[in-house]
């Protein structure tokens, strides 16, 4: 079942420009804690090794028996970067040693055959990204041979979106113009921060001229559309400082921006213990970023997607949120309607009807898996009945900011305000602040909302309302 739509977009995207609008920083303050992202629901916390390499191959059987095959999203996770920036999460490994991309490729593409012949149907491809990492780690041959072998293997759509992860570090506009030739149409520049003392704080220098220089570049071949990554919460910077960035990127224009929030946990990712508390910007000083770049990016033109994306009002993600289409996936949010997810590649994680499952997050795992002709699963999870309701609601509350009672009640023959009746009378605090309303047509997130919408979908998670589940996230803000 798709995220239900809001019958009426208009009603609650209007207000998401942005201007205008000032937040109680102190109540979002206070409000702020660990919640999960909701790329998937259940998130990835709740996988289990009960649910291992067979039961994902029977998923793969299985796939469109009795009915049609949903599109498929095909993710591929390359882990390698040159240089470590202290602040990432991400599953990696800092080498400059290009040969060690030679194995990992090979062991791909044979990921990719066992995959193909465990699928009993197939069907067209309509999304493509290739993530990290640093993807462009892989020179072209080897990111072309990996396209061609993606494209032997299954159909894509004509119209299919296929997009690359790029550090403007490692590119140059030669290198802009060889993806484009391979068939990327969209790009994500991650840039994090402009400010030369933020990026020297997280090990990660580049100068605007670079930038720029690449966005001219990347516009002249006819990228479809280029996204920004921007992070706050960064040390050393300031309200100040964050605005800068963000008048610099209002220049830059970009077609979509993701302003996330930068998660502090050293505790589980060794880089950022380099990174010194006392240099990163108090919690109050972080909603002030938010809402910065909340008012700033709407004055400049930009439509706020919800939570921490951005797009100009004539791009397809744009689109899809005025219509009431958007969906949201491992990737963040998309306009690709519900399809299963193939990931590819050391810890990715696929989606398969109503199954998830995870790939082992170490290389030499990855290879003794695919190496003696195993596909490298070691966890996953089968969602219950439960789970795809829910998954339902917390999709429509990410991306619409609406649940639809009606629609809820149609599409699973349920008394929603009933079923529902603990969470909603939960969300009376949410009320009292003017973060939700409820009437007896459902619930809307409010503008004020939209800075704590993780928390509001969160309601709704059977798995979080354990308090030792809410310690594996970063905070909402």
């Amino acid at each position: 079942m798709e995220p239900i739509s809001n019958p009426d977009p208009t009603r609650q995207t209007s207000a998401h420009r942005g201007a205008g609008f000032v937040p109680d920083t102190a109540l979002l303050a206070r409000l702020d804690a660990p919640g999960p992202r909701y790329t998937s629901y259940p998130t990835a916390d709740r996988f289990t090794e009960a649910h291992d390499l067979d039961a994902h191959r029977h998923a793969l059987a299985v796939r469109g028996i009795g009915g049609l095959a949903r599109p498929l999203s095909l993710y591929v996770h390359v882990p390698f970067c040159e240089s470590i920036c202290y602040y990432c999460a991400c599953n990696k490994v800092v080498t400059r040693d290009k040969t060690k991309a030679r194995r990992y490729l090979a062991a791909l593409f044979r990921e990719a055959e066992l995959t193909r012949q465990a699928m009993s149907h197939t069907s067209p491809v309509t999304q493509l990204h290739l993530g990290g990492g640093t993807p462009t780690f892989l020179d072209d041959d080897q990111l072309q041979s990996l396209v061609y072998k993606l494209e032997s293997l299954l159909p894509f759509a004509a119209n299919a979106e296929r997009s690359i992860e790029v550090d403007p570090r490692t590119v140059d506009a030669e290198r802009l113009h060889a993806l484009r030739r391979m068939g990327f149409n969209r790009l994500s520049f991650g840039i994090q921060d402009f400010d030369r003392d933020v990026q020297a704080a997280v090990h990660r220098v580049q100068s605007e001229d670079e930038v720029f220089s690449l966005m001219a570049a990347a516009r002249a071949e006819g990228f479809e559309s280029i996204n920004v990554d921007l992070i706050y919460g960064l040390p050393k910077q300031t309200p100040d400082s964050f605005v800068r960035t963000l008048d610099t990127l209002a220049r830059l224009a970009p077609d979509r921006v993701a302003v996330y929030a930068y998660a502090h946990l050293p505790d589980r990712f060794k880089p950022q213990r380099r990174i010194h508390d006392y240099d990163l910007p108090s919690a109050s000083a972080r909603v002030a970023m938010l809402h910065s770049a909340i008012t700033r990016l709407g004055d400049a033109g930009w439509d706020y997607i919800g939570m921490d994306h951005f797009a100009r009002p004539d791009d397809a993600l744009a689109i899809a949120k005025r219509q009431g289409r958007m969906h949201r996936n491992f990737q963040g949010y998309t306009t690709q309607p519900d399809c299963d997810l193939i990931a590819l590649g050391v810890s990715a994680i696929s989606r398969v009807g109503a199954t998830y499952a995870q790939n082992v997050r170490t290389l030499d795992e990855y290879y003794d898996a695919i190496e003696g002709g195993r596909l490298p699963v070691f966890r996953g999870h089968a969602m219950s009945a439960d789970d795809l309701l829910r998954h339902a609601v917390i999709m429509a509350i990410m991306c619409q900011g609406v649940l639809n009672f009606e629609v809820m009640d149609i599409s699973y023959l349920i008394d929603s305000r009933r079923h529902f009746a603990e969470e909603l009378a939960m969300m009376d605090t949410f009320v009292s602040q003017g973060l939700v309303e409820i009437d007896e047509e459902g619930l809307r997130v409010t503008e004020a909302g939209w800075f704590l919408v993780r928390a509001i979908a969160r309601v709704f998670d059977r798995y979080a309302q354990r308090a030792s589940a809410q310690v594996q996230f970063s905070r909402i803000l």
